[in-house]
């Protein structure tokens, strides 16, 4: 994938989740070797939340791509985070927000709660 194509798939769903009420706090957030695409306030939540974008179907639905180890590596970096920024009075959730544009249509999925910490 190109890193255009997953800047277009990150900007369309920060854009979609404020239209969805959510407060973006933070984007590309960066820790070690790793990131965190967009981190946002949804109520009294924190929710880290991973993108995935595709134009085709070569390599199957996008949520395939999010493995156990990157689930590993989100945690981590969700954790620095709140480390950082001193947070510990706040719910954590780890959302996974699917784009496909294919045959001319936008297809967006918000999977809340796509994995847990554990």
């Amino acid at each position: 994938m190109s890193s255009n194509l997953g800047k277009q798939g990150e900007d369309r769903a920060a854009a979609w989740l404020t239209e969805q009420g959510y407060e973006i706090l933070a984007r590309n957030y960066r820790y070690g070797k790793g990131e965190v695409d967009i981190i946002a306030r949804d109520g009294e939540e924190l929710v880290f939340i991973e993108v995935k974008t595709r134009t085709n179907e070569e390599y199957g639905h996008p949520i395939y791509a999010l493995t156990p180890s990157k689930q590993k590596q989100i945690i981590k970096i969700a954790r620095s985070f709140l480390y950082e920024r001193d947070i510990t009075n706040m719910l954590v959730r780890f959302d996974v927000i699917t784009i496909e544009w294919m045959h001319g249509k936008e297809a967006i999925e918000h999977l809340k709660n796509a994995f847990m910490e554990g």
